[in-house]
C-alpha cells in the first residue's frame, strides 16, 4: 500500500483521475474529510465523467453531517452515471440518496 507522500506524488505528475482518486480515498481513511472533498473536486475538473468519485464523495458529505453536499453530489453523480450507462453505480448512488431523504 503506497504512503500519502508516494500518493501525493504520483497524483502531482498525473493528469488522469485515478491518482487523485486513490489519494482522496486515503485522505478519507485518514479522517481528513476536507483534504479529501477537495481532492474529490480535483477528480471531477480533471475527469467529470468519472463517476466513483461522486458516491465517494457524498459519503463523505454525509459522513461529516453535510447532507445538502452530499445530496448535490450525488445528484450530479447520478446524471454522470446515467450518461455513462452505469446502471450499478447509478443504483448505489440513488441508495445512498434515499437515505438522506
Amino acid at each position: 500500500m503506497p504512503s500519502l507522500d508516494q500518493l501525493l506524488a504520483l497524483a502531482a505528475k498525473s493528469k488522469k483521475p485515478l491518482p487523485w482518486y486513490g489519494l482522496a480515498m486515503e485522505y478519507r481513511s485518514l479522517g481528513r474529510a476536507d483534504e479529501a472533498v477537495a481532492t474529490f473536486a480535483k477528480v471531477h475538473e480533471i475527469d467529470p465523467g468519472y463517476v466513483p468519485a461522486y458516491f465517494m464523495c457524498a459519503q463523505v458529505y454525509a459522513e461529516r453531517g453535510d447532507v445538502e453536499q452530499a445530496r448535490a453530489e450525488l445528484e450530479a453523480g447520478l446524471a454522470r452515471a446515467r450518461a455513462a450507462g452505469d446502471g450499478h453505480a447509478e443504483a448505489e448512488m440513488r441508495e445512498l440518496l434515499e437515505t438522506l431523504a
